[in-house]
Order: structure tokens, then C-alpha cells, then sequence
């Protein structure tokens, strides 16, 4: 057991050792830290990690967190077994990183732009965030993006995952969730695994989307009971409202940031359309029966980071649901549809994808 254990820490040890001197060879000192912050936040969660097999079998953790851990078996199991996920270690451990998030995403766009700034890594490419294992440093940084004049917004974040680069751990951000949102989340960590195309977050993002989505309405088909199917569909309804909400204004401002006129006149009416998305989010609680849900959201202080961070999960969606019906809903057909996408180039997989999808192909087709 030990001679396993040590190969597998030598095994993860290695591979990030291999990820982080390459940078330090070529990066600047701002990539530096910002890798060394990476690797001591990976470490960290590492530490941490108990076997779920083993934490249930101890007497020693309460009965509360050991339901939780027990669904996160069922929902474990059901990802592999119904939706043809990854067979893997990913999920089958526990780690308590004692804090509400586990990483803190910062987005940034220019004052008259929703596209949002990219920053390029080893092996992932190109992403429209970057992120970070301390709060405290990522409002250090979206404070300096701040300064230099872009919009900014840092999100936390309850998980992540490594590609199938390292098993990814259930972490305590997490399994406080009701059972649905927990499957969702799930589902959508591993199907990053399943396909990734490097450089093109809303690809990669939306696929993941349309996978926990589609895997969650099987789940509960199976092992909802009708209070789940009903609490999870008001869910998704008030979801798909606040994502038609922002998608629509981040039209708007595209149009106006595209439109010629002097900055002043363009600044007073950016303020316009969020004070506008504002009021029509409040038009959107009345609909929901006073659901606050979002409040916290739009009490951020709206901008252009915060409607491009949306934009960046969502965008693609409507195409990859396409795609799924062409499969029959047949997740390995479509898996394998997503995977052959991601090998194209990057403007060839956006027209394909526009052609699923015509109501999008303009937006994507100006895609960063």
C-alpha cells in the first residue's frame, strides 16, 4: 500500500515538475510566481486527500458528511457507467481545503469591449481567466488589471479540473450541494476530460455545460424523486432566463463598443445599458416570485468582465445541444463529434459549430 501510495505521489510529483521548469526557463518573473502559486495550491489539495472508501469506514467522521460521500459514490458510478465519462480516480477522493472556494477566477475586458483579455499557459493554451488558490491574490491582481484600465471581475470558483492530468479530488466547497447540483457539477469537471481544445475556453466551457445538463436530466430520471425534478427544472428555468438576460445585453454593448461614436457618448451609454440590464434583472425576480439568487451578482458593480465571464460558459451551447440530437442522443457518437471538433483548427470548429447553430454564428465567429 505504502510502495502504491509513494509511486502514485512520485507519478503526480513528476508531472508537475515537468510543468512548472519549462516556464521557469522561459517565463517572466510575473509567470514565475504566478506558476509557484499553482504548484503550492495543487500541493495543498494533495495533502489533504483521503480515499472516499476509506473516510467511510471511519468511525471518526460525522454520519452527514458520510450520506454526502455516499452520493458522491452513487453520482460517481452513474458518470461512467450511463454517461460514458471517464472510468478514472477523478472524484473517488475527499479533500476539506478549509475555505468556501477552492480557486478565485480572474476576468478582464477593455473599458469598451466584451471580449475578454486571454492569458497563455503550457498545455492548456490560451484561456480567458486566469486563476488562483488565494483571494487575497487574485484581488491583488484584478486590482492591478484595474488600475491599467481594464473592467474587472474575480469569481470563486468550488472546482476545477486538471484535464486527466492528476485524479481530481470532492472537495469541501462541494458536498454541502443538493444532490442535482452536485451531479452537475461532477458530470461537467469530467467532461473537460473527455474532450479539450486548447485555446478555446467557450468551446471547451459550453461542451462541458451541455454534458452535466444532459447527464443531470438523466440522473434524475433515474434516481429523482419528483421534488428533485421539479426544484431542479424551476432551477434550470430561472438559469436560462438570467443567461438570456446577459447573453442579450452583451449583444448590445458589442454593438455600441463597435459603433464609431466618441468615447464619451460611448461611456455614458455603457453606464445606460448596465443601469438598463439592472432593472430588467429586477423585472426577472418579479417572474421568479422574489428568488435573490443573483443579487449578489449584480450588487458586484456590473461591467463588461462580468457579462464576457458569462458569455464564455454559455455561448456555445445552443450548437453542442445541436449536436447531441444529430448524435441521437448518443453520448459516445457525440463525445466523439466533440472530440473530432477539437481537433480542428479554431475557426474551422466555429463555423461548424455556427452552422449547428445560426443564431450564434455571428458571435462566434468574432470569438477571441
Amino acid at each position: 500500500m505504502f510502495h502504491k501510495l509513494h509511486s502514485q505521489f512520485t507519478t503526480r510529483c513528476s508531472r508537475l515538475a515537468a510543468a512548472v521548469m519549462l516556464p521557469l526557463l522561459l517565463g517572466s518573473c510575473a509567470n514565475v510566481t504566478y506558476y509557484f502559486q499553482s504548484v503550492h495550491g495543487q500541493f495543498d489539495i494533495w495533502r489533504r486527500e483521503r480515499p472516499i472508501a476509506e473516510l467511510l469506514s471511519d468511525a471518526d467522521i460525522s454520519m452527514s458528511l458520510k450520506q454526502k460521500l455516499g452520493t458522491v459514490v452513487r453520482i460517481r458510478e452513474f458518470a461512467s457507467r450511463d454517461l460514458g465519462l471517464p472510468d478514472n480516480d477523478s472524484y473517488r477522493r475527499y479533500a476539506d481545503v478549509e475555505r468556501s472556494y477552492v480557486v478565485w477566477n480572474v476576468f478582464a475586458a477593455p473599458e469598451f469591449s466584451v471580449k475578454p483579455v486571454k492569458w497563455c499557459f503550457m498545455f492548456v493554451g490560451c484561456v480567458n481567466y486566469r486563476g488562483y488558490f488565494s483571494e487575497s491574490d487574485a484581488n491583488r491582481y484584478g486590482a492591478e488589471l484595474t488600475a491599467a484600465g481594464y473592467d474587472v471581475h474575480v469569481g470563486g470558483i468550488p472546482a476545477y479540473s486538471t484535464l486527466g492530468w492528476f485524479p481530481d479530488p470532492v472537495l469541501n466547497t462541494v458536498i454541502h450541494y443538493q444532490t442535482p447540483r452536485l451531479a452537475r457539477l461532477i458530470f461537467h469537471e469530467l467532461a473537460h476530460q473527455v474532450a479539450f481544445a486548447p485555446g478555446d475556453t467557450v468551446f471547451n466551457e459550453s461542451f462541458a455545460v451541455t454534458v452535466e445538463r444532459e447527464g443531470v436530466r438523466r440522473w434524475l430520471e433515474r434516481s429523482g424523486t419528483d421534488q428533485d425534478r421539479a426544484a431542479y427544472a424551476h432551477g434550470l428555468s430561472r438559469r436560462e432566463d438570467f443567461i438570456a438576460l446577459v447573453l442579450g445585453y452583451h449583444a448590445k454593448l458589442d454593438a455600441l463598443y463597435g459603433s464609431g461614436i466618441p468615447r464619451e457618448e460611448m461611456r455614458a451609454r455603457k453606464k445606460r445599458l448596465f443601469e438598463d440590464m439592472t432593472a430588467d434583472y429586477r423585472k426577472l425576480k418579479e417572474k421568479w416570485g422574489g428568488f435573490a439568487g443573483y443579487d449578489r451578482w449584480f450588487g458586484e458593480g456590473l461591467n463588461n468582465a462580468q457579462v464576457a465571464s458569462i458569455a464564455v460558459y454559455t455561448q456555445m451551447v445552443p450548437a453542442f445541444e445541436a449536436l447531441l440530437a444529430q448524435s441521437g442522443g448518443n453520448l459516445p457518437e457525440f463525445y466523439r463529434r466533440v472530440r473530432a471538433l477539437a481537433a480542428q483548427p479554431k475557426a474551422e470548429r466555429a463555423r461548424a459549430l455556427a452552422a449547428l447553430a445560426p443564431r450564434i454564428a455571428t458571435a462566434e465567429s468574432e470569438l477571441p
